[in-house]
């Protein structure tokens, strides 16, 4: 099935701008030429390591307690983010607000939502959760739906099949004995099986976005695409066709948040997880996520969070 939420133009090369070319003109003498100008380099940042390929992770770990210092682990769940594997979130307790594709809708107990891979999401919980976040892998012998999910079980049956699975798949990520491999994809492949024969009988899983939702959800796979280049809401809305203001009052209408307000959780939501998981400095955090010096950085992250880069890395 192709993916029609998902496609969205080409944004093109939106950090390249033309530099104006002047010259000097001399009549007395010959002028000397004058030496090249020394091309910036380009900082060399190493990639942050890919994750294990299979990973089961409680949902009661993204509570959001805050520490002392006030900068708890809210931002891990709120703001947006996105996954480079498909991702399924099985929530078994507790009830809250979830966008993905910039699209918010609640959800409850026994609800099941999956996102392929590279799709903004966040959600907030109201009270205490449980579940499970599970990552697997991309790979040919599972077919994964190709766009994001929210599904409601309400039979026992159904409850109890998925939570079974999902336990199974995390035994064996615990596990060593001969065979793990095969054994994971083979727990991997089961869910990928379930899930759809799931969506076979289950006809109203789909998001069905209106021309609004459908405007945001293309916005959201374009920021995915090109958070660390540019970080102007109206570069985005000119490669989509349509004005800033358009693409803000679809955003509101999606989810409550402003266009801007979209772009700016998903670049921090990066830096924050950078500053916490790598030992990158500052100045290279920032060059990776395309801003021009690293004091821009500092006056962004801080307006967005409240407390400056290094403060933030102190406090984890």
């Amino acid at each position: 099935m192709p993916n029609k939420i998902f496609h969205t133009p080409p944004l093109g090369n939106l950090s390249d701008t033309p530099q104006a070319l002047s010259s000097q003109a001399t009549s007395a003498r010959v002028a000397t030429p004058a030496p090249k100008k020394r091309k910036a380099a380009t900082p060399k940042i190493p990639d942050i390591p890919m994750p294990p390929a299979y990973r089961v992770i409680p949902l009661a770990r993204y509570n959001g307690a805050s520490t002392a210092s006030g900068h708890g682990d809210k931002w891990r769940t709120q703001a947006m983010r996105s996954h480079r594997v498909p991702t399924l979130i099985w929530f078994t307790r507790g009830q809250g607000r979830f966008t993905m594709s910039g699209v918010t809708r609640g959800f409850g107990p026994h609800n099941l939502v999956y996102l392929p891979p590279r799709t903004m999401y966040g959600f907030e919980p109201i009270g205490q959760i449980s579940g499970y976040i599970v990552h697997l892998p991309q790979v040919n012998e599972m077919e994964w739906p190709e766009e994001p999910l929210h599904l409601r079980f309400t039979e026992v049956i159904q409850q109890n099949e998925i939570t079974g699975l999902i336990e199974n798949l995390a035994r064996e990520i615990d596990n060593d004995q001969p065979g793990h491999d095969r054994a994971l994809a083979l727990q991997a492949g089961m869910i990928s099986v379930w899930l759809e024969r799931q969506m076979s009988v289950m006809p109203e899983y789909e998001l069905t976005p209106d021309a609004s939702r459908r405007l945001v959800a293309a916005y959201t796979a374009l920021i995915e695409e090109k958070f660390h280049e540019t970080h102007t809401v109206s570069d985005y809305a000119t490669a989509l066709g349509v004005t800033a203001t358009h693409l803000t009052r679809a955003c509101n209408i999606a989810n409550g948040h402003p266009a801007s307000k979209i772009l700016a959780d998903r670049v921090h939501f990066e830096a924050r997880r950078m500053l916490k998981e790598t030992d990158l400095p500052v100045k290279d955090i920032a060059a990776k996520l395309g801003f021009h010096s690293p004091a821009y950085f500092s006056r962004s992250f801080h307006k967005a969070t409240g407390v400056s880069p290094r403060q933030f890395r102190q406090s984890c």
